[in-house]
């Protein structure tokens, strides 16, 4: 449950936050969006998740190298496609399944 709600936050909730600390972009960076879930009380362990949603593609693979170098960011965006499909949510997380 604490898996699905953490997702479901970062899908609708996120977006709005980067918006109004930084405004209204195509993309963030790393620290924009660190910064956002860390200091608005997003569940941490989804970061990678954040990155994927908002960032460039092209950093997105350097930044999660660096970070998360346990995560292939490949397979967890078909994790994650995975999941929601299961729950049949998306919000703001259709971006992942482009």
């Amino acid at each position: 449950m604490l898996k699905h709600t953490a997702i479901k936050r970062y899908g609708k909730r996120l977006l709005p936050k980067l918006h109004k600390r930084y405004g209204h972009q195509s993309f963030y960076t790393a620290s924009q969006i660190r910064a956002t879930v860390y200091q608005c009380s997003f569940n941490p362990k989804y970061l990678p998740l954040g990155y994927l949603l908002f960032m460039e593609e092209e950093h997105l693979k350097q930044v999660v190298t660096k970070e998360f170098p346990d995560i292939c960011i490949e397979q967890y965006k078909k994790e994650m496609q995975s999941y929601l499909t299961e729950r049949k949510f998306h919000g703001e997380l259709q971006v992942l399944s482009l």
